[in-house]
């Protein structure tokens, strides 16, 4: 049983494999599904490998465009230099490209994206057959499907299913309103997401009246929940799923850390026979969010009619850097915080352990009244000594929009 988390950049890589992911998914600069992330360069690649790898963690890279003619002759060339870096596998929605990996990268593992559109047995075998050894199913695969895909398909076929992050209501990745509205391509990783967004209706000899479709001022008919399915993990390793895959390139490192973390628990949990925790649900309210749903593994989840809003009961406040036996930290900050200010040291193992900021000092060791400047260093006292890449958050309780 594999946990799978997302990785945008390098600090997010850190985060993930820090706080538990068993591997990674991220980018090169090309071919990948998310443009507008840093995503990884070629150096960066090779780091990743060797970092991930000296840590027992496998790299899984994106190459799930649907390429265009012209970018079939630099293709071949992209897929031997990620196997000569080492990664361990690709992950393809375009059956040529999976026929090139095989003849230009035969040492790489080949998942099948979740673009694909894989709902049944027939489909996942045909695709073993052709050389997947993994298929990411389609998001909309009710659990009593994927108990029979398990069922229908040989062993060695792994099983990947989402477990947790936002979803598309169209078939993923081909949505072409994005390409209509803004000219922007989401088979480019480009979507500029007008599912999200605020309609209303305009008659066709009055431009510029602008009619509700509701009582409360517009629409938001295509607006999709967020998938949550931590209370639910028994259920997907009864039915066969061998990797849980958490959504979320675009995602923040604060995000990347705590889902990882609350999944890794949750996960460890299952596996063990031991019910669920409580606080590792609630920790996924500390990340930013839309209302939650389970998809369509146990019914359909309907639209959220709502004002698109994120929610977070809690935000990052710093990154700890080093800290000594006797728990003086110096800290990276990404939040103001202020001494008295309540909250939360986030460590890999055991739960967030809370406490009141103290004295804060900047490093010429002046007293601070609060911190600042984004991305100052400063220095705190911590309530136990904590390793580097530990997050220090704030509590909020009241729930912040982003």
């Amino acid at each position: 049983m594999e946990l799978l988390s997302p990785a945008g950049d390098r600090e997010r890589l850190e985060m993930a494999i820090f706080y538990g992911a068993d591997a990674v998914y991220l980018a090169g600069r090309q071919f990948g599904m998310r443009s507008s992330v840093v995503n990884f360069s070629d150096a960066d690649l090779r780091w990743a490998v060797q970092y991930a790898h000296a840590r027992y963690v496998k790299i899984y890279v994106t190459c799930n465009t649907l390429p265009r003619e012209e970018e079939l002759r630099v293709l071949p060339g992209y897929l031997e230099f990620l196997q000569d870096a080492g990664v361990d596998a690709l992950i393809i929605a375009d059956l040529g490209v999976l026929e090139l990996a095989k003849r230009h990268a035969p040492k790489v593992a080949r998942h099948v994206s979740t673009q694909f559109g894989v709902i049944n047995s027939a489909t996942a075998n045909a695709l073993h057959a052709l050389g997947a050894d993994t298929v990411v199913l389609a998001r909309e695969t009710p659990l009593e499907d994927i108990r029979k895909i398990r069922d229908n398909t040989p062993e060695e076929l792994h099983i990947e299913a989402f477990v947790h992050g936002a979803m598309c209501v169209s078939f993923s990745g081909r949505c072409l309103l994005s390409n209509y509205l803004t000219g922007r391509d989401a088979n480019r990783g480009q979507c500029a997401q007008p599912c999200r967004w605020k309609y209303h209706l305009v008659e066709e000899t009055r431009p510029g009246q602008y009619f509700e479709i509701s009582e409360d001022g517009g629409t938001f008919i295509m607006n999709s929940r967020d998938m949550r399915m931590i209370e639910h993990l028994p259920e997907l390793l009864d039915a066969g799923v061998t990797s849980l895959k958490i959504e979320g390139r675009m995602k923040s490192a604060y995000y990347t850390a705590v889902v990882t973390n609350a999944y890794r628990h949750a996960l460890d949990e299952a596996l063990a026979g031991k019910p669920l925790d409580p606080l590792w649900v609630a920790e996924t309210d500390k990340i930013s969010h839309r209302p939650y749903t389970t998809g369509f593994y146990f019914d359909q989840p309907g639209e959220s009619y709502d004002k698109v809003t994120y929610t977070s009961d809690a935000s990052v406040a710093a990154v700890v850097e080093d800290c000594g036996e006797d728990a003086w930290a110096t800290l990276t900050m990404r939040n103001k915080i202020a001494p008295g200010d309540a909250l939360e040291l986030l460590l890999p193992k055991g739960a967030p352990i809370p406490f009141t900021a103290g004295e804060l000092f900047d490093e010429a060791g002046t007293p601070l009244t609060e911190t600042k400047l984004v991305m100052m260093r400063y220095r705190m006292k911590l309530p136990v000594q904590a390793p580097a890449l530990s997050i220090v958050r704030k509590i909020t309780r009241e729930g912040v929009s982003a």
